[in-house]
């Protein structure tokens, strides 16, 4: 494999990178650790003759306990003795993905905005060419679910479902100014795995903020995968939870892996308030998420076996936040 030429600009500031992307509109894309995009580059999917690489942006790099620049390195994170004692869920999921030397070079908003994944889709040219093309990539039709209109590669990243539960913030900036919104916000519920974010033409993920009361949530990740040093997650399942002394004042699960946007659960978990969080009480909300999740056939592990493991995780996840057994 190799990477066919493009030409590469590396602007000094946010509105410098703003201006470029305006500038070359359809025809770019955002680089931040390189350890998605460029492996895909080399397979020959979906090319852009320019990059706009965000490395030495310093708002993007610059990161504490209640804003992480999007380009704070996942090894940053996990060496952060701070970012660790305030939100242990996060750095759980940090040391959940790929290996330490892709950690090195990986990004907090890399990881938010990874590319969906599909078993048609990232493959190499000639595997890809042999099949026939995807919706994804170069094609008119979905191997998954045989159909010409929507894509179902699915969302891979480990942090957006910590993040979700701690009712996190993103902040974005583009040609039309600088906003701030929920990150659930940014994904888009009725798209699909191409068209998966709201974010608009051009616009820059530049941070993530967490509210103050963000620190009171005990946190946790738990994550299946085919090989438990490399993988994307194949289930991706965060729990969080306030507690009034034995008992819960209010709990959250947010889910990956799954469907082509990370996903929260509030009214599966409603029940939850008030209660003692027991083995049975999470099971129950265990089962009442597997019944709601809708994997499908594009991963390497049976669509019926994430649903039924959606349950195990989830009631593995509530149980290690009481410190209950997990079995």
């Amino acid at each position: 494999m190799h990477l066919d030429p493009f030409e590469l600009h590396r602007p000094a500031t946010v509105d410098e990178a703003v201006e470029m992307a305006r500038r070359h509109a359809g025809a770019f894309d955002f680089l931040a650790g390189g350890t998605d995009l460029l492996p895909n580059y080399k397979m020959h999917l979906n090319l852009r003759p320019h990059v706009i690489a965000l490395e030495g942006i310093r708002e993007l790099e610059e990161h504490g306990v209640e804003r992480i620049g999007a380009m704070t390195r996942l090894a940053e994170v996990e060496g952060d003795a701070a970012l660790a004692a305030a939100y242990p869920g996060l750095l759980e999921a940090v040391r959940e993905v790929a290996t330490p030397l892709v950690r090195a070079s990986a990004t907090v908003g890399g990881n938010l905005l990874l590319e969906t994944r599909c078993f048609f889709f990232n493959q190499s040219e000639f595997w890809r060419h042999s099949l026939g093309y995807c919706l994804k990539a170069d094609g008119d039709r979905c191997h998954v679910v045989p159909q010409k209109e929507k894509c179902y590669a699915t969302f891979s990243g480990d942090l957006a479902p910590v993040f979700l539960t701690l009712d996190a913030r993103v902040e974005l900036a583009g040609p039309e100014g600088r906003r701030e919104i929920p990150l659930a916000e940014m994904y888009d519920a009725h798209g699909d795995g191409i068209h998966r974010t709201k974010l608009r033409p051009g616009e820059i993920l530049c941070g993530v903020r967490l509210p103050p009361g963000a620190r009171s949530w005990r946190t946790t990740y738990r994550k299946l995968r085919l090989r438990p040093s490399f993988d994307f997650p194949e289930l991706g399942v965060a729990a969080a939870a306030r507690f009034d002394g034995d008992r819960v004042a209010e709990a959250r699960v947010a889910i990956g892996g799954l469907e082509t946007y990370p996903t929260s659960y509030p009214s599966e978990t409603a029940a939850l308030a008030g209660e003692r969080l027991t083995e049975a009480a999470a099971r129950a909300v265990g089962e009442r998420i597997r019944a709601k999740v809708r994997p499908v056939r594009n991963t390497a592990i049976a669509p019926d076996y994430r649903k039924k493991m959606a349950a195990v995780f989830v009631r593995r996840a509530l149980l290690a936040l009481s410190g209950g057994a997990a079995a």
